[in-house]
């Protein structure tokens, strides 16, 4: 059995570290610091700690101004919050300079839960890779997640980082290297491949394991760098399986299907099925049962891969 730990809960400990390692980091946080796990930095690093308020327009722009001073900012609330309430500000702000600034949003997609959909931001993917000079992260557990954090201290420019609320297993290696825009082949086959990121590269594994039961053989790729994605281990599986499914906690439109698709289309486009949600809110309720209601479950990718293996180039 997989340890179960929340991302959210790595970003706080990776703060800490960081903290001490680098005495220009600063947080900025929008009265949700418990929430997001930057009250930790807080605590310990009160100097180099913001709590903004409810205010997180302002938020942006003051760690902007950090940014051109040497700071290296890193900027938390909810994803609804992040990147919804200061699309403008990290638009025209912080992307259009290229300020060197960490936006990292918790509790981001339906596994929010009983919050509800006015909480479940499934669209700040589309939001933030649509800005000109954006990085765009989900990391797929708590090890990873670290290792995102830490690598975007040397990582200059502006970078979106999705997090979520709700604990996850644990599914990568801490000696496994970690490249932003490089992504990590988890599993080989050759006869279909699963592109994942966030919370459905587990399931995505699991889909795995049912399909070769039944004697089909699946590469599954964490694709924990939606922009700039990794076009050249797309293409190199791309070719390998010529079927292909996305699996994400997003909507469909934008996401990183659209991305997956969109690169695919322009240099070797194959059968693409896409796992995400399909132009819907959020509801009310609890992760698993919203993962069962928004067809994200290791079965559902299963189906879909036997329905693009079905599609598949000859």
């Amino acid at each position: 059995m997989a340890e179960m730990i929340a991302t959210r809960q790595a970003y706080g400990e990776a703060l800490l570290e960081l903290g001490e390692k680098n005495k220009n980091i600063v947080v900025l946080d929008a009265d949700l610091s418990k929430s997001t796990t930057t009250a930790k930095f807080g605590k310990k690093y009160p100097d180099r700690f913001f709590n903004m308020g409810v205010a997180e327009a302002n938020m942006v722009n003051t760690a902007a101004g950090l940014a051109t001073c040497g700071k290296i900012p890193f900027v938390s609330s909810f994803s609804i919050f992040a990147t919804g309430r200061t699309w403008e500000q990290v638009r025209n702000t912080i992307c259009y300079s290229g300020l060197n600034v960490k936006i990292v949003a918790t509790h981001s997609g339906v596994s929010v839960g009983p919050d509800g959909a006015s909480h479940q931001c499934i669209e700040d993917i589309s939001l933030m890779r649509t800005i000109p000079n954006m990085t765009v992260i989900e990391p797929c557990d708590a090890v990873e997640t670290k290792k995102s954090i830490l690598a975007a201290v040397d990582y200059k420019g502006p970078i979106y980082i999705r997090l979520g609320r709700a604990a996850v297993p644990v599914i990568t290696n801490k000696a496994a290297p970690y490249t932003i825009g490089k992504a990590d082949i988890l599993r080989m086959g050759e006869d279909v491949a699963i592109v994942a990121c966030g919370a459905l590269v587990a399931n995505s594994l699991m889909a795995a394991d049912t399909l070769l039961k039944e004697g089909i053989k699946a590469t599954v790729v964490n694709m924990h760098t939606i922009k700039p994605l990794d076009q050249e281990t797309l293409v190199k599986v791309a070719m390998q399986v010529n079927a292909m499914v996305t699996a994400e906690q997003h909507v469909l439109d934008g996401g990183l299907g659209s991305a997956v698709a969109t690169s695919l289309a322009r240099v070797y486009p194959i059968p693409i099925e896409m796992i995400g949600i399909d132009n819907r809110f959020g509801q009310s309720g609890e992760p698993d049962t919203l993962f069962k209601e928004y067809h994200l479950m290791p079965e559902d990718i299963a189906l879909a891969a036997k329905k693009a293996i079905t599609r598949k180039k000859k």
